[in-house]
């Protein structure tokens, strides 16, 4: 057992750092992107006031919504606190994984809706809250449970609230700043510079492709995210099978039951341990989740060894 133990953790060791490494260069990526069209908008552009308006705008909804983030998705999923009496398994598996974790024990919820899935959110462990949805509880058992939990309460310590909103900061920063472009060139700004059309071909194509690279960028990270999250809840609960477990039922119940696509939900939907939503098609592109199979491979390679 102790054999497994020490293989287990060298494996985690070894995505944690491909995985931290691809997050580093998946940063400089998006800030790269933010640069480039800032070169663009410094050639058409006379005045920077308005671009650090824009900036500012995109950093202060950004920052809201990292200090409120719990308020925000808890109200989002229309989740409500529960009691021991009233939730007595999350109640025990999340005490005793925040001792071995020696953190503060999060706030739990639980949303009404059918559609199974978790999250926690909060901007530190002391402001953190954990909800499951009733879905998620009649759907899972308690070791399965378990898993899911251990899996939500590393993205608290981990900071991923904050990884998340950075990279949101920076690609609506980007966004921003294009639909300034494409504002000014519809209120005629393409005339500066004498019309140059290699050089307004470039602007404009900088104004639509860069939103698009930021936010596939900033999904891109949001995946890494939850690799991290598995093998990091997954050598909180010793239990690499059980979450693999829970997202194989996991992948079934979201497609069965999935949430509705409002913009609340939309805007929250990183949070989830499951994509919340139905895929396929090119909404796959866009998912803030990696493929289910690719995660519960993962984590059997945790469980069982590399693959020879």
């Amino acid at each position: 057992m102790s054999g497994q133990t020490g293989e287990r953790g060298t494996v985690l060791q070894r995505h944690n750092h491909m995985n931290g490494l691809k997050t580093v260069l998946l940063f400089s990526a998006i800030w790269g992107v933010l640069l480039l069209l800032g070169a663009a908008v410094a050639a058409y552009v006379r005045s920077p006031v308005v671009l650090v308006l824009f900036a500012l705008l995109a950093l202060g909804t950004t920052a809201y919504g990292y200090w409120n983030s719990d308020k925000l998705a808890i109200r989002a999923m229309r989740a409500q606190p529960v009691t021991e009496q009233e939730q007595p398994a999350m109640y025990r598996i999340v005490r005793e994984l925040s001792a071995v974790a020696q953190q503060p024990l999060p706030r739990l919820y639980v949303s009404p809706t059918l559609a199974p899935n978790a999250f926690a959110t909060g901007r530190d462990p002391k402001h953190a809250a954990v909800c499951c949805t009733v879905g998620i509880l009649e759907l899972l058992d308690e070791r399965e449970l378990r898993g899911v939990l251990g899996h939500e309460l590393m993205h608290v310590y981990n900071r991923d609230i904050l990884t998340g909103s950075v990279a949101a900061a920076v690609a609506g920063i980007i966004t921003s700043v294009a639909q300034f472009l494409q504002l000014g060139f519809l209120f005629g700004g393409n005339r500066q510079n004498g019309g140059n059309p290699l050089a307004v071909l470039g602007v404009l194509a900088s104004a639509v492709l860069a939103p698009i690279a930021a936010s596939m960028i900033q999904l891109a990270i949001s995946r890494t995210r939850e690799f991290d999250a598995d093998s990091d809840g997954a050598a909180l609960t010793g239990d690499p099978l059980a979450l693999a477990s829970a997202l194989a039922k996991l992948e079934t119940g979201t497609e069965r039951a999935p949430l509705p696509r409002e913009r609340q939900l939309v805007n929250a939907s990183h949070l989830f341990i499951a994509n919340p939503f139905r895929g396929g098609g090119m909404r796959t592109l866009f998912a803030t989740h990696p493929p289910m199979q690719q995660r519960i491979a993962r984590l059997e390679e945790l469980a069982y060894g590399p693959s020879r």
